[in-house]
C-alpha cells in the first residue's frame, strides 16, 4: 500500500479509537414520563418514575421516602404563568404503580391559561442526559400534544407565546427560521461539507444537493402534518451517521480500499446491535443492524463505481429523508397553528434551501478564489483530512446519541 493510503487508514483509525474511547463512557438512557391535563387554571401532573432512576436520589442507591421524593419533584416541576410559577395545590398524592414504578399526582392553580409554559428540571442535575416524555393534553380545546424535555430543553409553551407569534408572522419569518435552522445546526452544515467534499465536478453537487432536498422537502410535511412521527432520539443518532458516513464514502474512493470501511463500520454497527440485546440499552437491535447493512453495501457499491454520481443523488435522498425528520423536530417544538400550516411549511422549506444553498455555494467559491491564489493544498490531502474528522465527528456524535 503507497503511503498516502497508508496516512489516510491511519487518519481514521486514530478518529474511531477517540470515538470508541469517548463512547466506552457513555451509559443506558434516563427516562421519566409525565401526563399533564390542563382545564383552565387548574392543572393535574402524574409524574411517573422508573425506580432505577428514584434510587439516583436516595441515600446509597437506596428509594427514598414518599415524602422525600414529593419534596424533590415538588422543586423541580410545575407550571408557570405570566412568568410565576403557580401554586401547588396539597396534598401530594403517591398513586399505585407497576411493580419498577413509582408514581405520583400533583395539583396546581394558575390565574389562568393565557401565557402557561411547563418546566420540568428534574433529574438533570444527577444525570444531564435525562429525557422527561411529557404528554400535554388541553381538556379546553381538545388539544393534545407531545414533548420530550432534556437538559437543554426544560420550559415547553403551552399556549401563548410563539404560538402567538407564529399566527401573526409573516411568510418572511418562515423563511427567515428556515435559513437560521441551517445556520445554527452544526451537523447540518458538517453534512454539506462532506457533499461539498465528495463531489468532484459540478455535475455530481448537483446531483447530491437536488436528491438532499427532496428527501428533506418530503419527511419535513409528512412530519409536521403529523403523518409520521419518529423517534426524535433516533433520527438524531441517524443524521450523526450520514456525517460519518459521506465521509468515509470519500476515503473509501480514495483510497480504492472500500471494503475496509465497509467491514468496519457495518461491524460497528454489528457490534452496537449485540451490545444493545444483552441489555446495555441503545438503539434497537433492528434499527443498528438495518444501518449496519445500508452502511455496508453503500460503501461497497460506491467505492467500486467509476462514475457514482447518479446513485449519491438516490443515496442523499435517503439521507435527506432521515435529515428531513431533524429539521421538523426544531417545528414540532412550537404551537404551530393548523390554519398557517402549509404556509409555514413553504416558507421553512424556502429558508432551508436558502440556507444550504448559500452554505454550498459560498465553501465552493471560497475553494475556488483560494486555489487561484495558490493558497490550497493538493485536493486529496484537503479532502482525505476532513473527511476523516467527519468519520470521527460523526461518529462521537451517533456515539452520544445513541447511548443518552
Amino acid at each position: 500500500m503507497k503511503p498516502a493510503a497508508w496516512l489516510r487508514l491511519v487518519l481514521v483509525a486514530l478518529a474511531l479509537t477517540l470515538v470508541g474511547a469517548k463512547a466506552g463512557y457513555a451509559h443506558v438512557r434516563s427516562e421519566s414520563h409525565s401526563v399533564w391535563e390542563i382545564n383552565g387554571g387548574n392543572i393535574d401532573l402524574v409524574m411517573t418514575i422508573p425506580k432505577i432512576e428514584s434510587a439516583r436520589l436516595g441515600p446509597k442507591g437506596a428509594q427514598p421516602s414518599d415524602q422525600a421524593m414529593e419534596s424533590y419533584l415538588g422543586s423541580k416541576i410545575y407550571p408557570i404563568a405570566n412568568g410565576f410559577p403557580c401554586k401547588l395545590v396539597p396534598p401530594i398524592e403517591a398513586l399505585s404503580s407497576a411493580p419498577e414504578f413509582r408514581r405520583f399526582d400533583f395539583t396546581f392553580k394558575c390565574p389562568n391559561d393565557k401565557n402557561l409554559q411547563i418546566k420540568s428540571s428534574a433529574f438533570f442535575d444527577v444525570v444531564t442526559s435525562h429525557t422527561n416524555f411529557a404528554q400535554i393534553q388541553n381538556v379546553a380545546t381538545g388539544e393534545f400534544v407531545e414533548e420530550l424535555i432534556t437538559n437543554d430543553h426544560q420550559i415547553v409553551q403551552v399556549t401563548g407565546g410563539e404560538e402567538s407569534k407564529l399566527q401573526t408572522a409573516s411568510i418572511f419569518e418562515f423563511i427567515r427560521m428556515g435559513i437560521m435552522h441551517i445556520f445554527t445546526g452544526v451537523d447540518h452544515m458538517s453534512f454539506l461539507l462532506g457533499l461539498v467534499l465528495i463531489s468532484r465536478r459540478l455535475r455530481d453537487l448537483v446531483f447530491v444537493v437536488t436528491g438532499f432536498t427532496i428527501g428533506h422537502s418530503l419527511t419535513l410535511g409528512l412530519a409536521v402534518t403529523g403523518i409520521l412521527r419518529p423517534h426524535a432520539e433516533y433520527i438524531d443518532a441517524l443524521v450523526a451517521l450520514t456525517i460519518a458516513l459521506i465521509g468515509a464514502e470519500n476515503l473509501a474512493v480514495s483510497t480504492h480500499k472500500p471494503a475496509y470501511f465497509a467491514l468496519s463500520l457495518g461491524g460497528l454497527m454489528a457490534v452496537m446491535a449485540v451490545v444493545q440485546l444483552l441489555g446495555f440499552g441503545g438503539m434497537p437491535s433492528l434499527l443498528l443492524l438495518g444501518a449496519g447493512l445500508f452502511t455496508a453495501n453503500y460503501l461497497m457499491i460506491s467505492g467500486r463505481l467509476q462514475d457514482a454520481g447518479r446513485l449519491r443523488m438516490v443515496i442523499t435522498l435517503v439521507f435527506g429523508l432521515i435529515h428531513g425528520f431533524g429539521f421538523a423536530a426544531g417545528l414540532l417544538e412550537l404551537q404551530i397553528p393548523p390554519g398557517r400550516l402549509a404556509e409555514l411549511l413553504v416558507g421553512f422549506n424556502v429558508g432551508v434551501e436558502i440556507g444550504q444553498l448559500t452554505l454550498v455555494v459560498g465553501v465552493s467559491l471560497l475553494v475556488i478564489w483560494l486555489a487561484k491564489m495558490k493558497w490550497t493544498l493538493p485536493r486529496p490531502i484537503v479532502v482525505d483530512v476532513c473527511s476523516a474528522f467527519l468519520v470521527g465527528l460523526g461518529l462521537y456524535w451517533f456515539f452520544s446519541r445513541a447511548y443518552v
